[in-house]
């Protein structure tokens, strides 16, 4: 088959076997088991919100009940028993049983549609929000019974108390009495949005104008499991909600958020399908008099806090699902090559004796002119070997070492330019504060190395792994590059680890051809954004001194003046599809130097294309209009 790693799995695996055997389960444990509302998930609403290929889609599609029920009638798979572990710890499963009873339905444009048509904002959003239900039922009863092992006479569905009188409205409690009055609404409601000409107002069919709330309606599913009778809850995941138009998707939030509904409702969104204010974390009213925590639940897909944690955690998710690619790329799997960490090798590269003896030439004039003596020369060498025989980075070799020697012979010499004036001169003056050799310093002169001599700064998977900024598809895209360069080496019969220069070519250019497929509104300010602040700050990192250690991949403005931002604005707008689309985070409250800062940061995508550090926290301060010139963004 084609490259696996170029296409989601959702779109090119059909039977839900083969989906089971690729699909990892670290999304289920990572954003929703350990998540602070838990047990409120399958009750109030629950927007899950992400950037496009952050596994949305993938999540939503193992949490249906007939994926579900796969995964438990086969527990003698390894790959099933670690899927039923994550459903119980996201509250799916309980006691070996189903709990939650879910159905995915897609939102795509035909929901759209309907605000199109000449009627009343709530006659739109009714239409549009009963067909949902519809759809939901339906869905619901085909996963219920997909499998043959049951029948629609041995599903029950439970009302909620003192709802008695609406059941009528949704065809009663039996199954099949839910499904006709569901292909009912569904079919009139489809009449009206689908042809070419809308019915007036009057005329609308009076299945789709009845009252049908079957969300209002229902508490509990009954099925027997087993032998024996289990309660499920309902729950309806809405994926791609975003293709609404934002005031029928208010809408939408708003009829699907209120506090006396029991039947669980998700919400599956791109982050650009939010208000300015939510994407960038500024303080706002809650959403139509509902307080987050409380009346409904925000889950992000990438986390904005607890970064290192986060990084971590998606490197182990990355491992699991190249783990299970690798094996169905048909070249690659003849070899047994299908060990990510081993075709991908971090074995640290190293200049060329030419370009070593070009920097020690260097290095020896630059002492002579900034005045540095033998003895500080040795004593600082001595700082650097005492660092690299403890070090536990794999690339502290010699030449990083002479990158090291450099930049701290600047340092030095800044540092002795800033000392009063004795009466005496000294010839060797000891700085006021000490010269110290450390990770942050190797990892700047690493990078001052790919600068000066394009020695490879990014290489081995967990460099891949970093630069997707915990996105799932962008780490599938360039994992996707890798592979692809990987497989003609074995067809081709050659050794298949690739070389740490090739893998920063090939990882430079994709991420490049990422960034220059950028086609989402305001792509051309974003792209002017984050070429600017990378410039910046690699001319930052670049200086010999390297004053901020390993490296500068941020800019930063005052939290409080970024408060003052219009949210009405072209640069909130530019901002708000730069963080949705990955290509830069925000991080609001960032405590550095006693002050709270707004830390622009961007993403490994665009640090890979400028050969920025992706080691957080090094930033260049600016103000609020720096953003808008370098966007060319007007708030006018």
């Amino acid at each position: 088959m084609a490259n696996p790693f170029l296409r989601r799995a959702t779109e090119y695996v059909r039977e839900d076997e083969s989906f089971l055997s690729i699909v990892s389960p670290t999304p289920l444990t990572t954003f929703l088991a350990t998540n602070k509302h838990r047990d409120d998930m399958f009750e109030v609403p629950v927007r899950i919100i992400g950037a496009p290929g952050s596994g949305k889609t993938m999540l939503a599609t193992l949490a249906e009940f007939r994926i579900v029920e796969t995964i438990l009638r086969d527990q003698t798979s390894p790959t099933n028993r670690n899927l039923a572990a994550a459903l119980t710890q996201a509250g799916f499963l309980q006691d070996g049983k189903p709990h939650v009873a879910a159905v995915r339905v897609p939102m795509e444009s035909e929901y759209r549609d309907f605000w199109e048509l000449p009627y009343e904002p709530i006659v739109k959003t009714k239409l549009a929000f009963w067909l949902v239900q519809a759809r939901a039922m339906l869905g619901l009863i085909r996963n219920l019974t997909v499998g043959g092992d049951r029948q629609l006479d041995d599903i029950k569905f439970v009302p909620r108390a003192d709802y008695e009188a609406h059941l009528d409205q949704i065809g009663g409690l039996t199954a099949s009495g839910i499904r006709s009055r569901a292909l009912e609404v569904q079919k009139a409601i489809y009449s009206v949005g689908a042809g070419l000409r809308p019915p007036q107002f009057a005329d609308l069919p009076a299945a789709a104008t009845a009252p049908y709330a079957p969300f209002d309606v229902i508490h509990r599913i009954v099925i027997e499991w087993q032998g024996e009778p289990i309660e499920l809850n309902p729950l309806v995941m809405l994926d791609d909600v975003h293709a609404l138009h934002h005031q029928q998707l208010e809408a939408m939030f708003e009829v699907l958020s209120h506090r006396e509904m029991r039947f669980g409702r998700w919400m599956m969104m791109r982050l650009d399908a939010l208000s300015p204010g939510a994407v960038l974390q500024s303080v706002e009213q809650p959403t139509h008099n509902r307080a987050s925590g409380r009346d409904f639940v925000d889950i992000r897909m990438q986390s904005d806090t607890e970064k290192a944690p986060a990084r971590k955690r998606f490197r182990t998710m990355a491992r699991d699902m190249a783990k299970r690619y690798l094996p169905m790329v048909e070249a690659l799997r003849n070899r047994n090559a299908t060990d990510f960490d081993r075709l991908l090798p971090g074995a640290p590269p190293a200049l060329t004796p030419a370009q070593v003896a070009e920097l020690q030439r260097k290095i020896g004039a630059e002492q002579v002119r900034l005045k540095v003596t033998p003895e500080r020369r040795r004593e600082i060498e001595g700082l650097i070997a005492d660092f690299t025989a403890t070090s536990k980075l794999d690339d502290v070799g010699s030449d990083v070492s002479l990158a090291m020697l450099r930049i701290l012979i600047h340092r030095y010499a800044v540092r002795i330019s800033r000392l009063t004036p004795a009466l005496f001169e000294e010839l060797d003056p000891d700085p006021r504060t000490p010269l110290k050799a450390d990770a942050d310093l190797a990892h700047g002169a690493r990078l001052h190395l790919y600068h000066a001599y394009k020695r490879p700064l990014h290489y081995g998977l967990d460099a891949v792994c970093d630069a997707s900024n915990e996105n799932a598809e962008v780490f599938l895209q360039l994992a996707g590059a890798l592979v692809a360069n990987i497989e003609t080496r074995a067809i081709r019969n050659d050794a298949l680890p690739l070389p740490a220069r090739v893998q920063q070519a090939i990882l430079r250019e994709k991420a490049q051809a990422i960034m220059d497929g950028w086609a989402f509104p305001y792509a051309r300010n974003v792209r002017l954004l984050v070429d600017g602040i990378a410039r910046d700050c690699v001319a930052e990192s670049i200086l010999q001194n390297a004053p901020l250690g390993a490296g500068a991949n941020a800019v930063a403005v005052l939290d409080d003046e970024f408060e003052t931002l219009s949210l009405d604005g072209g640069l909130a707008a530019v901002l708000k599809h730069a963080v949705a689309n990955g290509a830069i985070t925000i991080e609001r409250n960032y405590s550095q130097g006693g002050k709270l800062w707004a830390l622009i940061e961007l993403t490994g995508v665009v640090a890979l294309v400028h050969g920025l550090t992706f080691n957080r926290g090094g930033f260049l301060p600016k103000p609020l209009t720096y953003l808008s010139d370098v966007a060319e963004a007007s708030d006018a």
